[in-house]
């Protein structure tokens, strides 16, 4: 039986190592967010909690139909605001965001699904009222109940090194069709891909995969 000394001579040793095997996890594996508004309903919901495989973007195999979270392309977001928090909480919280339970908040971070990859061409709306990659018509069952596939009218083709994403709640995000006018035409560059999402870990009435749709593929 090891003596109560030789305990506490290991605990430090565990601890370091525990924290070296998060590290690890955090950045090759997965990662952990949170949802903060509906751009993705039904698909994830305002405050799911979900996992994020980072093997896609490391083996460079995002796909068409994959939703993905990704850093802030080109000011799509405002300048984050945390208020008055307890020194407490906020110690807390920085312990969270380095061993990966928690994102940097000093990096912003959005989801959204992929539509269109590099040489895609991607144009709304066909004749019956559908979006289009390289000129058929795709079927998107995950699109929030009463939206159309856009309200408004785009042509476009991906460049290399890029995406195109949009939000299955369409009427409600503020996806690449706002942001045409930015540095990247709307497009978000491949190396902001954090990874893909996989599932829903909490709350628990949520929990489940997250797939992507092959009719996007």
């Amino acid at each position: 039986m090891p003596r109560k000394g030789s305990l506490f001579r290991e605990f430090p040793i565990l601890v370091i190592v525990a924290l070296a095997v998060s590290l690890v996890i955090k950045t090759f594996l997965v990662q952990f967010f949170y949802i903060p508004s509906g751009s993705m309903e039904n698909t994830l919901q305002i405050n799911d909690r979900v996992a994020v495989n980072k093997l896609p973007v490391i083996g460079k195999s995002i796909s068409r139909g994959d939703v993905v979270v990704f850093r802030d392309p080109d000011n799509w977001l405002p300048e984050p605001f945390n208020g008055d928090q307890n020194k407490y909480i906020a110690k807390v919280k920085e312990a969270f965001v380095a061993v990966g339970v928690l994102p940097n908040p000093a990096k912003q971070y959005l989801v959204k699904r992929v539509i269109g990859v590099a040489g895609d061409k991607v144009e709304c709306c066909s004749k019956n009222k559908k979006l289009m990659i390289n000129g058929k018509e795709i079927n998107e069952p995950y699109i929030f109940a009463g939206n159309s596939p856009s309200d408004s009218n785009f042509n476009v083709t991906v460049p290399a090194g890029k995406i195109w994403v949009m939000g299955d709640h369409r009427a409600a995000s503020a996806d690449s069709r706002f942001h045409q006018e930015d540095i990247n035409h709307g497009m978000v560059p491949t190396s902001k891909v954090t990874g893909k999402v996989v599932g829903i870990i909490w709350p628990i009435k949520n929990l489940g995969i997250v797939h992507s749709f092959s009719s996007l593929k």
